[in-house]
Parts: C-alpha cells; sequence; structure tokens
C-alpha cells in the first residue's frame, strides 16, 4: 500500500515537473533547459510576496505565476528566436538564462533552511494503513485536473487548437495562416506558468534551494525523453514509470539511488529507442 500511494504521488510530482517542458518542447522544438531556474523563480517571487511584502497567500501565488508567464514569453521574445531551429544553439541559450538565474539567486543570498511556503491545508489522512497528508492529497488533485483541462484546452479552444497544430505539422500550421514564432512564444509562457504551478505545489513540502532547480531540470528531461520528445501524453505516462521506479529503489535499495533511477531511464532509453515510448516522430532520433 504504502509503494502504491507514494508511488502515485510521486509519479504525479514529476508529471507537473515536465509538463512545461514537455509543452515548450512539443509545440516550439525548443528544449527549454531554464526550465528548473523558473520553477525557482516562481518559489523565491511567491515567498517575497507572501513573506516580505505581506500579501495573502493565494494572490503571491498567482502574482508569482504571472511574473513566470512574462518571464518565459520575454525569455523567448529576445533571445530564443534568434537561435530558433539551431539545435545545440537552443540548448547553450537557454542553459544560459537558467544558469545565470539559479546562480544569480544563490549570489543574492536565497540560501538555507529559511525560504518556505506554507502547504495549503495542515493534517493527515489515512489511506489503508498509509498516512497521508492533505497538501499531497491536495496536489494529486490538481495534478490531474491539471493534465485534463490541457487536454479540453488543446482540443476545444482556438488557441489549443493553433498549439496543438503547430506540435503536429509546424508547415501545415503556417499555411494555414497560423504564426509559429508568436505560437512558440505562448508555449513558452504557457510552459513557464506550468513550471510555477509546480512550484507552488511542490516546494511547500520542503524548502526554496537553488539545487532544486537543477533536480527539476532533470528529472523534466528524463521524463520528456522516456515518454517522448514532443509527446505530452509520453511523459505523463513516463512520469508514472520513472515515479513507481523510483519508490520502490528507495524501498528495496536506498534513498541516494534515487536520482540514478532518473539517469538510467535516460541513457537505457537513449540507447534503446531514442524516439521514446510515445515518440511519433523519427527525425528526433538523430537530434535527441
Amino acid at each position: 500500500m504504502e509503494i502504491l500511494v507514494y508511488g502515485t504521488i510521486n509519479s504525479v510530482s514529476l508529471a507537473l515537473m515536465g509538463l512545461g517542458f514537455a509543452m515548450v518542447y512539443g509545440i516550439s522544438r525548443v528544449p527549454n533547459f531554464a526550465h528548473g531556474a523558473l520553477y525557482i523563480v516562481c518559489g523565491f517571487v511567491t515567498w517575497t510576496l507572501f513573506h516580505k511584502i505581506g500579501l495573502p497567500y493565494f494572490i503571491s501565488i498567482i502574482l508569482s505565476l504571472c511574473v513566470n508567464g512574462v518571464l518565459g514569453i520575454l525569455m523567448y521574445r529576445f533571445v530564443l528566436i534568434r537561435v530558433r531551429g539551431m539545435n545545440i544553439s537552443e540548448i547553450i541559450a537557454s542553459y544560459a538564462i537558467g544558469l545565470a538565474i539559479l546562480e544569480g539567486f544563490r549570489f543574492g543570498g536565497f540560501r538555507g533552511m529559511t525560504y518556505t511556503l506554507p502547504v495549503f491545508m495542515e493534517g493527515s489522512l489515512m489511506i489503508g494503513s498509509v498516512p497521508v497528508d492533505f497538501h499531497r492529497l491536495i496536489m494529486m488533485v490538481i495534478g490531474i485536473l491539471l493534465v485534463a483541462g490541457l487536454w479540453v484546452f488543446t482540443h476545444h479552444t482556438r488557441i489549443g487548437l493553433a498549439l496543438q497544430g503547430m506540435a503536429q505539422d509546424e508547415r501545415a500550421a503556417l499555411m494555414l495562416g497560423i504564426d509559429s514564432d508568436f505560437m512558440a512564444m505562448l508555449a513558452m509562457g504557457f510552459g513557464a506558468v506550468l513550471a510555477g504551478v509546480a512550484a507552488t505545489l511542490i516546494l511547500p513540502l520542503g524548502n526554496i534551494v537553488v539545487e532544486s532547480g537543477y533536480h527539476v531540470l532533470i528529472m523534466s528531461i528524463a521524463v520528456c525523453i522516456v515518454g517522448g520528445l514532443g509527446s505530452w501524453t509520453g511523459a505523463f505516462f513516463a512520469a508514472f514509470i520513472i515515479g513507481y521506479a523510483q519508490i520502490l529503489t528507495v524501498v528495496f535499495i536506498g534513498s541516494h539511488f534515487q536520482m540514478v533511477v532518473a539517469l538510467l531511464a535516460i541513457i537505457l532509453t537513449l540507447i534503446l529507442k531514442p524516439s521514446g515510448l510515445f515518440g511519433q516522430q523519427k527525425e528526433l532520433e538523430e537530434r535527441v
């Protein structure tokens, strides 16, 4: 029961971490290596608005998500648009931005055990014989609703259909009058917001530290490569595969091998099936 409960919680956490990365790559084909930095930005902005300025917690979260979205749009508009289509340059540019943000926080003194966010609800609930706190349950519910909401958005709204068209075939979308750069910029903004949503749900379970940004980036890459770059469905299922594998590793081997599972999953996928479990685009194999 512990493996089932905590495996599901861990899997939903990984899905939340990787969803924004998968969305940006799936639509714009830009691997956003600043994804982990955007995750930390939202956490620190929320902490600052709530603890330093004194805004209500919910308002602080909403404002920090808006800041994240704007930051993602600005990153694409002024930097990534200039290197789009150049594989190595995309990675270097986005990673350089993320590195500057994360190390800038470290240099500015944002380190230590001081920076924490409150949980949404105190208390716990027994599932079978396993105690699970209410915040983790809320995180699971929001994660599932978020995935369902994204599906509705991409299948039943005008902008969502345009984004889906971009993800499926950019040239055909261009022929239909869709502005690919504008859609890619929107995707970058949405991806940054999704990174922020993950931060506001996961960070209250621990401390806000710069190292978490690197951890989130690695886990996002693992989820997206195993699931298939460009496949949102693949990222969701890969999160469950890696999530349960990590919990089994913790139970039977030890918690210090948890990160090894994600790295091993990346290596095995690149060796056996570089396009991933649900990757439909064979040209990705060289790019990966």
